[in-house]
């Protein structure tokens, strides 16, 4: 049997929507701003197998001028305790430095007390009279409503306060203050309130790629992308891990042929149609569900260097210096058309 060798670049995808910027995300961003005056620190949540794709430069953009704490959820679904996952958590850390960065998995009661414990002494370092007030900010999808639900049960055990869901857009609305941390008498402290927000998606997504790993982490709705091309892309990844496709083998032998997966998948799990057809769509789906929840290889999408964070801004900035250009021509086209449609009245 030959050797197996995983493709090294996964093939263009010049067709995928390079938007979910929705209305409600504006409307959100929009009530956010108005709020800075009555909120004491922002907690940005980012996906942790995203890192860099994950970040919104809007929220820097439109919330700045408060203390921020950078937190990365679901860090079960990419942290394996390896040698390299910790490298890549000390350059995420050295990213930020000197503002605070926390990983966390909203099931793991240590993670969930480390924030908790963030949350008390930012309360006690600031002293407010009316209790501190913190926002919650972040992608669609990127767990901030699991996050808020996680640390109501931790810090004052009750139930969940905020519905969550598979797909984004669960959260349409900016909530109210949500009780985390009772007062203190003995520090002299009040309560600390979590307000959950809807989340942002980004005006414009640089490249195809970027769209790919969003959408395969759930921050679109699984109907925007084909479910076919996002699992090739899962497959793509898969096939970059060590022995990667072991997590594969019991529905067919090494392969980057997504069919041939799929095919596989059909056939051992009963996903088939009239007349035996698999049904490739929805297999798919169902190993996409699969790996967002942890059941098919635990990895990062995103490259960590040292540098990617600046590559990252520095990306950002061209692009929004391009998007300027397009949409001055666009304007003065407009104004070309106006003019010429009234000359000819």
């Amino acid at each position: 049997m030959a050797q197996f060798i995983p493709r090294a670049v996964f093939p263009a995808q010049l067709s995928l929507p390079r938007s979910y910027f929705l209305g409600h995300h504006a409307s959100g961003l929009s009530k956010m701003k108005t709020m800075l005056s009555s909120i004491d620190l922002i907690i940005e949540c980012r996906d942790y197998r995203v890192p860099l794709t994950s970040r919104n430069p809007l929220f820097e953009h439109s919330l700045g001028g408060l203390q921020r704490l950078v937190l990365y959820t679901k860090r079960d679904l990419g942290f394996n305790g390896r040698p390299e996952d910790i490298r890549r958590e000390e350059i995420i850390r050295k990213w930020h430095a000197p503002h605070p960065t926390l990983f966390s998995d909203h099931k793991s009661k240590r993670d969930i007390k480390t924030v908790l414990n963030f949350a008390r002494q930012h309360s006690f370092d600031t002293h407010t009279l009316t209790g501190t007030r913190i926002l919650v900010v972040g992608m669609p999808n990127v767990g901030k409503s699991s996050l808020l639900n996680a640390l109501r049960m931790a810090g004052v055990q009750k139930k969940k306060a905020a519905f969550t869901g598979a797909q984004p857009g669960v959260t349409r609305k900016i909530a109210s203050g949500v009780k985390i941390v009772e007062r203190d008498e003995e520090r002299g402290t009040e309560g600390v309130y979590l307000v959950d927000t809807p989340g942002v998606f980004v005006p414009f997504v640089p490249d195809a790629e970027a769209m790919l790993k969003l959408a395969l982490c759930g921050s679109v709705k699984d109907t925007i992308i084909n479910p076919i091309t996002l699992c090739d892309y899962l497959l793509f990844h898969i096939n970059k891990q060590l022995d990667g496709y072991t997590i594969y083998n019991e529905y067919c032998q090494p392969t980057n042929d997504i069919v041939e997966l799929l095919d596989g998948v059909c056939r051992k799990t009963g996903r088939l149609g009239k007349g035996g057809v698999p049904d490739v769509d929805a297999a798919a789906l169902w190993m996409i569900q699969r790996w967002r929840q942890g059941n098919l290889g635990c990895f990062v999408l995103d490259e960590v260097e040292h540098d990617g964070l600046e590559k990252k801004m520095n990306e950002e900035i061209r692009m929004s210096v391009s998007q300027a250009r397009k949409h001055k021509k666009a304007e003065q086209a407009a104004r070309s058309r106006a003019k010429h449609a009234a000359s000819l009245v």
